[in-house]
């Protein structure tokens, strides 16, 4: 039964869809990239005295060895007599410039679905890119808080519109077989810009150096671009807003010209035409059933051009309950207390185990990337709900672990349990999520929930990183030692396990959003 699986995912996936799946999952990594671009050049950013540590006497190694031929080190403070050394900033300041990225992510996330439904996929994505690469040269030469914070404001727009576009165009483009397969590459990619950066930072952070981390989000940015001038837009899209034709056109030389393309376009039979076609049709139609022609023509017209808003969506019954498992699942992806780890593993474990807290930060973004690559073809073999319910009560239990160790001072197994904590992520709430929306409701619906559903898992994000650190504080002077937030986290995780139990219907092997909640195709 595996060699079978393996040989019909081998059959499925031509050499063209992993270009396609590359080139836009470039968008998601640079959501990883900037999100932790700032942690580790933090203290050199910022003009804060920075003691020499290992990754500094390295990064000394490697600006010699990368000396241009006259002798000047990349990254000498003498090298660009224009820029500062460093941007002088108090923690409050910095967290501002960090907490912008926010903002725009939040921004993106919600002007991301309504434009990539009204103009396209491919429309989308390149203006994600031109967002990158503007914000990366605004970041690369920044030389006051003011220019940073816009700077993080504008990748921050493309890394949310990113997070929602890419998503469906995956999903439209990949087999419906292996659709679960390709969605956790959304999640690949970003934990492969989180572990990119962190690793740049690490041997970057001294002198002005910090600005060439910076420069590889230009580099990235223009290598997407680049990529998105040759992919073709979602066949998905191009049935439904375009004609038909185009888009078994699209399907075909996506899928190799050898593969059945038949059943998986059979639901697009009812779309619409070119004009071409379409004057075929009606005159062909028109002897047959005089007087019907007008009526067929603008039913099938605006079925097929409509795009929904949000209030759309919550004043339809049909698309409500898709609205609130799709955002409720985004959001505990985040209220299971996953970025309580990512960004504050460092003071959190510090004094757990005797290690460079940059290298921990390395080790915990490796073991998250690489449990997110091993974990990535479980939805499609075990169902989307079965590992969102593994990954709460994984991360629960892991939680309460957590709690328990650090309270009792047992520093093994808190290192232990905060591998696990990270690795159950890793199994459902990290992939599953970006996936769902798509599948949960027709294309016409997809951008706006999509938007809503990253939208609001930026709002959690927030409150887990502005109220996590105060909460923790205000609980361990208030009890007695440490670790008690994790109790918190403990107990939602229950609370969004029984919401996935109850509101989160299985989507693995269902052709629509019609078969994904039993009822009937709606013919309006």
């Amino acid at each position: 039964m595996a060699s079978t699986t393996l040989r019909q995912c081998v059959r499925d996936v031509s050499p063209f869809l992993l270009l396609l799946v590359i080139v836009s999952t470039l968008g998601p990594l640079q959501f990883g990239f900037h999100l932790a671009e700032l942690n580790a050049p933090q203290d050199v950013i910022s003009c804060h005295v920075q003691k020499p540590s290992v990754s500094t006497r390295l990064a000394a190694a490697f600006a010699s060895w990368t000396t241009s031929s006259t002798g000047k080190a990349v990254g000498a403070t003498n090298a660009s007599p224009s820029l500062p050394e460093c941007i002088p900033m108090n923690d409050a300041q910095f967290a501002i410039v960090s907490s912008m990225f926010t903002l725009g992510g939040l921004i993106g996330a919600l002007g991301g679905g309504p434009v990539s439904s009204a103009r396209g996929r491919l429309f989308a994505m390149r203006l994600t890119g031109i967002f990158f690469f503007v914000g990366s040269i605004l970041l690369t030469f920044g030389v006051s808080i003011a220019m940073m914070c816009i700077a993080r404001v504008i990748a921050g727009v493309g890394a949310g519109a990113a997070t929602v576009i890419v998503p469906i165009y995956i999903s439209e483009v990949a087999p419906p077989q292996e659709r679960g397969t390709f969605g956790a590459m959304t999640q690949v990619s970003i934990n492969v810009g989180i572990l990119g950066t962190q690793t740049l930072g690490y041997f970057l952070s001294h002198g002005s150096a910090w600005r060439w981390i910076f420069s590889i989000g230009i580099i990235i940015a223009t290598v997407q671009l680049l990529g998105l001038v040759v992919i073709p837009e979602s066949p998905s899209w191009l049935a439904s807003n375009k004609s038909v034709t185009q888009a078994k056109r699209t399907l075909q030389r996506i899928r190799g010209k050898h593969y059945d393309i038949d059943e998986e376009t059979a639901s697009w039979d009812s779309g619409i035409a070119s004009p071409e076609e379409q004057a075929l049709l009606d005159d062909s139609s028109a002897a047959a059933h005089p007087g019907s022609r007008r009526d067929s023509t603008s039913s099938k017209s605006s079925k097929s051009n409509s795009h929904l808003g949000f209030f759309d969506i919550v004043k339809d019954p049909q698309y409500r309950p898709a609205l609130v498992a799709a955002v409720g699942v985004m959001c505990a992806q985040q209220l299971c207390g996953i970025n309580s780890i990512i960004m504050y593993s460092v003071s959190l474990l510090r004094d757990l185990l005797p290690m460079n807290s940059a290298v921990l930060t390395i080790i915990i973004s490796a073991i998250n990337l690489f449990a997110t690559i091993a974990c990535s073809p479980l939805p499609d073999k075990f169902g989307r709900k079965a590992c969102l319910l593994l990954s709460i009560t994984g991360q629960g239990t892991s939680a309460l672990a957590l709690a328990l160790s650090i309270l009792f001072g047992a520093k093994i197994l808190s290192a232990i349990a905060v591998l696990f904590f990270v690795a159950f992520f890793a199994v459902g709430l990290g992939p599953v999520p970006f996936i769902l929306a798509s599948e949960m409701v027709g294309p016409e619906a997809v951008g706006p929930v999509q938007s809503c559903c990253l939208g609001a898992n930026y709002i959690a994000t927030f409150l887990v990183a502005q109220f996590f650190p105060i909460i923790n504080v205000a609980l361990n002077n208030r009890f007695g030692g440490a670790g008690w937030v994790y109790f918190i986290f403990t107990g939602l995780a229950v609370l969004c396990g029984l919401f996935v139990l109850w509101r989160v219907p299985e989507t693995k092997g269902k052709k629509d959003a019609d078969e994904v909640w039993g009822r009937t195709r709606r013919l309006d």
